[in-house]
């Protein structure tokens, strides 16, 4: 772990990173609540918009504008509040002016803690940041804040992002269900959800717990940790259908072939390097409809998913402000290069606790679904696949509704920090 030195005083930057999460916003007014909490010891909180862009841009929010009412509403908005991106800085070798801007921004600002709140990238990012401003001159105290509905960071039991996508998965695949089942004695037979999750298959996993019994939706569960069989998948609904009469199929977007090819690969690459996926529910339903014959429906939950607020488990949005809350703390404690991390301590009663764990362990990994969460056949979850995901569901966290019958979301004015640096463009995107 890296050691502890208490910075000098001066202001904290928060930014967001990547794909929003139901509870990202949980995070953020956490963050926020926790620093102002810590007066004398931190002095102004800033965001930065769009995430490591609006550091490199000078592009900063003054958080200590927004009343406390206002932040809590933060809290309970689904996308990033604050703006997120998608950009990786490389190594200081490739690209060395990013960093000396940045020092730049955060010298200019007094800024000494940044508290970064996003997945694997954003952890890598968050260490470099930590260790090359020192290298640098103006040392910065990082610490990550983990989030991401893929559920694939290591060292963490669980993402704050995840439990909501899975409980949305898991309650979409059910209705749907009952659904499917009350036409197919004349219609749709076969019914697909595509989900996300580019290498690690959790969230296809929380569509597992929408059945209980022998039978249930759904009947058929294909991960990417298990490579894509099209002739004993084709058996497998042909089979489900003539026993149950339907049968429901969840697929994650990251499926692979044998040769270890995404099936949905739609061609280019995003900025963090990763290939775009999109369309492996269809591509599976229209197979399906071609080889046997059966009428399709499919659904791909895309953003949906990782927006729906509404039906957010309250599990997962206590501890995305409980991970918010611990990144304050340990910051102020003069960590760095760390980031919270939740430790399963129980799981009939679930228990849990936020522990400090190095960025150095978590960046660059990737947490797959352990064999033993699959089911023998590869096309469901076991028991102790079940045991893991069930508590991360539980309860619910309603935003309140309005009188036009919809969630009242914020819609935040930010006041912008007065820019102090030239202007910089960012030509590496």
């Amino acid at each position: 772990m890296p050691r502890s030195i208490r910075p000098a005083p001066g202001n904290l930057l928060y930014a967001q990173s990547g794909g929003p999460t139901a509870v990202i916003n949980a995070t953020a007014a956490a963050v926020i609540q926790a620093a102002r909490r810590a007066r004398g010891k931190i002095g102004k909180v800033y965001a930065a918009r769009n995430g490591i862009l609006g550091a490199l841009r000078e592009d900063l929010v003054d958080t200590g504008a927004l009343s406390d009412a206002e932040v809590r509403a933060i809290g309970h908005t689904p996308g990033a509040a604050f703006g997120s991106c998608r950009f990786k800085l490389k190594g200081i070798e490739d690209s060395r002016a990013q960093y000396e801007r940045l020092v730049a921004v955060f010298r200019a600002h007094d800024i000494r803690w940044f508290l970064y709140n996003g997945g694997n990238d954003s952890a890598d990012t968050s260490n470099k940041i930590s260790r090359i401003s020192a290298e640098l001159g103006f040392p910065i105290h990082c610490i990550g804040v983990p989030k991401t509905v893929d559920n694939d960071l290591v060292v963490t039991d669980t993402c704050p992002g995840f439990g909501s996508v899975a409980k949305f998965t898991a309650v979409s695949m059910r209705e749907a269900a009952l659904d499917v089942r009350s036409m197919a004695e004349s219609s749709t037979k076969v019914f697909v959800m595509e989900v996300m999750g580019r290498h690690a298959g959790w969230i296809a996993a929380a569509a597992g717990l929408a059945g209980r019994k022998p039978d249930e939706a759904p009947h058929l569960i294909l991960f990417p940790e298990i490579p894509f069989d099209e002739a004993r998948f084709l058996a497998a609904v042909k089979a489900t259908v003539e026993r149950v009469g339907w049968c429901a199929v969840a697929v994650s977007e990251g499926l692979k072939t044998a040769d270890g090819r995404f099936l949905a690969e739609a061609g280019g690459k995003d900025a963090f390097g990763h290939v775009q996926l999109g369309g492996v529910g269809p591509q599976i339903a229209q197979l399906v409809t071609a080889r046997l014959g059966y009428k399709n429906h499919w659904s791909v939950a895309d953003y949906l998913q990782r927006s729906a607020r509404h039906v957010a488990s309250k599990t997962d949005a206590e501890q995305a402000a409980a991970v918010g809350k611990a990144a304050v703390e340990y910051a102020v404690a003069g960590m760095n290069a760390v980031m919270p991390v939740i430790r399963r301590r129980a799981n009939a009663p679930y228990r849990w606790t936020i522990e400090p764990a190095a960025l150095a362990d978590i960046a660059n990994h990737e947490k797959k679904m352990p064999a033993d969460f699959i089911r023998e056949d590869g096309y469901g979850i076991t028991p102790a696949a079940r045991r893991y995901l069930a508590p991360l569901i539980q309860g619910e966290a309603f935003p309140p509704w309005g009188p036009d019958g919809l969630p009242a979301y914020a819609t935040p004015r930010f006041k912008a920090v007065r820019k102090r640096l030239p202007g910089y463009a960012i030509a590496d995107r």
